[in-house]
């Protein structure tokens, strides 16, 4: 179990690492805020909260505790104003586009508005703009599961080893229609959890292009790690999207 300690500062997390000498425990620069305070400062109840980590608005850090840069940001964009979040079928678009892909399903001039955006925004608001590709939903459930939900051709499941990473066999990350959601959530005895490991994005856009993307590139899978609970994840997925940012201008 984590638990927030308070240094001279800001409060931070004490992590837990595993080393040929035993548990190692280190205070990490992770400035946070429990769930009641963000609902304070948002004017809004724990359970929209919740809704907020769960579709990617707010970053959690751990059980109960929130990223407080990601509170910061949302603010700014609620109260700027200054980033507007992009259509299922736009977002795709934009997805298609960084991944060297055609969005055939745009017209001319809105693709060529669309990729004008690209090559000027900057990452954070690209992360806010891709938003509502999809809705994100977290499970646990048995460890085997995993195996089952990797080889469901109803899902795409989003390889993050094209960004460098080690594949990790304990957690899956997948997109599908949410016509399957259910039928799959039941018949795998997935029980829905903000700090799951499963977690199933639910997007109405075509699949097969979505499947498409998904194979073609890195933006997808930097997009997702973008918004990642693990700091490093988070971060590598902020650097790889910046780069796909910078070889469409090119």
């Amino acid at each position: 179990m984590v638990t927030p300690v308070r240094s001279a500062g800001a409060r931070t997390l004490p992590l837990q690492i595993m080393s040929l000498r035993g548990t190692i425990t280190v205070v990490a620069s992770i400035d946070i805020i429990t769930t009641k305070e963000v609902a304070h400062l948002l004017g809004v109840t724990t359970k929209t909260v919740f809704r907020l980590i769960e579709s990617g608005d707010l970053t959690r850090a751990a059980r109960g505790l929130v990223d407080r840069a990601s509170v910061e940001r949302y603010l700014a964009n609620r109260q700027g104003g200054r980033t507007r979040v992009w259509s299922e079928h736009t977002a795709w678009g934009a997805l298609a586009l960084l991944s060297g892909l055609t969005a055939d399903w745009l017209g001319s001039v809105q693709t060529s508005r669309l990729r004008s955006t690209l090559r000027s925004i900057d990452t954070e608001d690209l992360i806010v703009r891709l938003r509502d590709r999809a809705t994100v939903h977290t499970y646990t459930g048995h460890r085997s599961v995993i195996t089952r939900l990797s080889a469901d051709d109803r899902l795409v499941v989003v390889d993050t080893t094209v960004l460098g990473q080690v594949a990790d066999t304990t957690q899956v990350n997948a997109y599908l229609d949410p016509a399957h959601l259910a039928t799959i959530v039941g018949s795998l005895g997935l029980k829905q959890a903000a700090d799951g490991r499963m977690t199933l994005r639910v997007t109405t856009f075509d699949i097969d292009r979505v499947r498409r993307i998904a194979n073609h590139g890195t933006a997808l899978a930097s997009v997702d790690a973008a918004t990642s609970l693990d700091p490093r994840t988070r971060g590598l997925g902020e650097r790889t999207l910046a780069d796909s940012s910078t070889r469409l201008t090119a």
